[in-house]
C-alpha cells in the first residue's frame, strides 16, 4: 500500500498571500505547501482523502485517471473546496463515490446544490454519497478502511484507518480514548501539528508529540501545518527519530 500526499498544508496554504516570513519565501521546494489531502493506492484500487481547493493541480501532478471514492474528513472547505473539480473523473465513470458524516454530505448539498437538483445544471458532477455512521469497516478492492471519530474544535470529525497499519489524522485537537485503544502501535500514523501556540481547534506540535506517543506508532508524520511551524528543515531536526514533517508530493510504501 502507498500514501501519497497531495498537500500538507494548512487552511491558506504555504506561501501565505501577502506574507513575506522566512517560510513563505523560502526556496526549499519542501516549504511550499498546498491544502491537505492524500491519495491511497495498493494494487490499482486508489482512494482520495479529501477535495480541498488545489485539487485539480493536484491531482494531475499525480496524474490519477481513477478513483474508486473519495474519503471526506469533514465540511470544512480547505478539505471539500474541490470537489467540483473532480467531474472529468466522474465522467469515465459512474459519477464520484462519496463517503462522509451524514451532516457533512448535508453541508456538500448545499456548497454544490446544481449537482443535486431535479433538473442538474449540464456538466454538472455526479456525486453517489455515502453516509458513514460508527466504525464499520468498509472495503475498496484489496483495501480496508475503518472511520474512526476525531475531535476537531467543537466539531466531531472522522480519521481513516487502512488495513489497520496506517492511520490519517487532520485537523485534530483531541483523539478519543476508544479511537486511540484501537490504533495502538499502529505501523504508520499521519497527524496534524498547526504551530507552536495553542489553538481551540488544532494541535500544537507538542501536543501532536504527546499524542504520538500515546499511539505508539513504528512512524509518524506530520501535516496540516501552517508557516507559523518553522522552516520544514529547522523543525525536521528537533523531532523524535521516528517522527518526519511530511511534504507535498512525498509518496510512502506502508
Amino acid at each position: 500500500m502507498t500514501i501519497e500526499f497531495l498537500g500538507t498544508g494548512t487552511s491558506q496554504g504555504i506561501p501565505v498571500i501577502g506574507c513575506t516570513c522566512s517560510v513563505c519565501t523560502s526556496d526549499n521546494r519542501k516549504d511550499k505547501r498546498k491544502r491537505c489531502a492524500a491519495l491511497v493506492s495498493d494494487k490499482g484500487t486508489s482512494l482520495l482523502i479529501d477535495s480541498g481547493p488545489d485539487i485539480r493541480a493536484q491531482l494531475l501532478k499525480a496524474s490519477v485517471t481513477h478513483l474508486e471514492a473519495v474519503l471526506i474528513t469533514h465540511e470544512h472547505y480547505d478539505h471539500t473546496g474541490g470537489l467540483d473539480d473532480l467531474r472529468p473523473i466522474g465522467f469515465h465513470s459512474d459519477g464520484i463515490q462519496l463517503y462522509a458524516q451524514s451532516n457533512v454530505l448535508e453541508q456538500i448539498k448545499i456548497k454544490y446544490d446544481y449537482a443535486f437538483t431535479e433538473q442538474k445544471y449540464p456538466g454538472a458532477p455526479k456525486f453517489h454519497l455515502h453516509i458513514l455512521e460508527g466504525t464499520e469497516e468498509l472495503r475498496f478492492g484489496k483495501i480496508r478502511v475503518r472511520p474512526l471519530p476525531i475531535q476537531h474544535g467543537n466539531l466531531k470529525i472522522l480519521g481513516y484507518c487502512f488495513d489497520d497499519i496506517l492511520m490519517y489524522i487532520t485537523d485534530a485537537n483531541g483523539v478519543p480514548d476508544q479511537t486511540i485503544k484501537s490504533i495502538q502501535n499502529i505501523d504508520t500514523l499521519v497527524i496534524n501539528a498547526l504551530h507552536h501556540k495553542r489553538h481551540h481547534s488544532h494541535f500544537t506540535l507538542s501536543e501532536t508529540l504527546d499524542m504520538i506517543l500515546k499511539i505508539n506508532p513504528r512512524q509518524a508524520y506530520i501535516i496540516h501545518v501552517s508557516h507559523h511551524l518553522g522552516l520544514h528543515d529547522e523543525v525536521s531536526l528537533n523531532l523524535p527519530s521516528n517522527v518526519f514533517l511530511a511534504y507535498d508530493t512525498l509518496k510512502l510504501e506502508v
